[in-house]
């Protein structure tokens, strides 16, 4: 079997269905820009709802796996390419051009810009830092200290910071932030047992296999204390503390209080990449941004480009789990492609 194929996307899903598409017997190369493969897993710590370490996860889907029969391109990108029919040719950043029969795009998500929210401080107060920060503190092994130092005895955690917001031009759900927040809350208090952790949300969406049960944990085993309402303004104390103001809206009632550390959990949007391969592919988008299925409920994977499919988080926020199992899913949909028969179709 010599039809090739392209996955552009070194995370999760492009490794994955990297692999299975090896694994199947095409000829299969990866593209991604970064020095390394494993996308976001190499910025994440622990994993919920097991907290099982994300360099566990990479390893397996990078060594593992067979991973080792794909040919892996690091630090390149995609420039340009061209269609004749139904083979393409890829025109990859160090001159090479790769030949196609499929394209595989995994390119992911990138994280919210919290400066964006200007009325939150990040960017402008040391002390108010987002999730992804805070999961690279996780990664570091740093202490979790105010930016003087000092220590942390109060923790507010703001979720739906650039999801479901009109005014940050994204009204979906993330998916992901309300069990990180939970996760977060949780790895504070292991490390700061008498902190004071206070969760912001508007609603909770614990939608996965043990995610209610790590809900539950933080409140009953850790004393994570959750408050139903959307923080409207963050501003600075002279000691560099930040004072937030929370509408609750169980009771009705303004709440204001001074914590040492306040973080933001910043929702996903479609990356640059999967921006800058959508429009180079002619692949259509979704209303959000993201990329497009051929068909909602029965075209996973594929896209408005035949011959291109798509795979992960580019087509909508997902967790590692359902992107693992997106790329599978679409390794098949690739394979009846490629072999003439009808399951792209079904």
């Amino acid at each position: 079997m010599n039809k090739k194929v392209v996955v552009i996307g070194g995370g999760p899903a492009g490794m994955e269905s990297a692999t299975y598409l090896s694994d199947i017997g095409f000829e299969v190369s990866l593209i991604e820009k970064d020095v390394q493969t494993g996308g976001k897993l190499n910025s994440w710590d622990r994993l919920f709802p097991n907290m099982r370490l994300g360099k566990e996860v990479k390893d397996f889907l990078q060594n593992g796996n067979t991973l080792s029969k794909v040919n892996i391109f690091t630090e390149t990108e995609v420039e340009s390419f061209e269609r004749s029919g139904t083979q393409m040719k890829l025109c990859i950043s160090d001159g090479k051009i790769l030949d196609a029969d499929a394209v595989v795009i995994a390119t992911g998500f990138d994280v919210f810009d919290a400066r964006k929210k200007e009325e939150y401080g990040y960017g402008i107060y040391d002390n108010v830092i987002t999730s992804k920060d805070l999961e690279q503190w996780f990664c570091e092994g740093r202490n979790i200290v105010r930016h003087d130092g000092k220590p942390v005895k109060r923790v507010g955690i703001v979720h739906c910071v650039g999801s479901r917001d009109e005014k940050a031009g994204n009204v979906y759900c993330s998916k992901v932030c309300c069990v990180t927040g939970v996760k977060q809350a949780i790895e504070i208090k292991k490390v700061l047992p008498e902190a004071e952790v206070f969760c912001f949300y508007m609603d909770l969406r614990m939608f996965g296999m043990h995610f209610e049960e790590m809900y539950k944990e933080a409140q009953e085993k850790h004393g994570v204390q959750f408050i139903r309402g959307r923080l409207s303004e963050a501003s600075e104390n002279a000691d560099n503390s930040v004072v937030v103001k929370v509408e609750d809206t169980l009771t009705g009632r303004p709440l204001k209080m001074s914590v040492d550390l306040l973080i933001l959990l910043v929702g996903f949007e479609p990356s640059a990449g999967t921006r800058k391969m959508g429009q180079m592919f002619g692949v259509t988008f979704n209303d959000n941004g993201f990329l497009h299925s051929a068909d909602e409920h029965t075209g996973t994977g594929t896209t408005s480009v035949p011959g291109v499919f798509m795979a992960g988080s580019c087509s909508a926020p997902r967790t590692i789990t359902n992107s693992i199992l997106d790329a599978r899913s679409t390794a098949l949909r690739v394979a009846g492609y490629l072999k003439n028969s009808n399951v792209e179709n079904r």
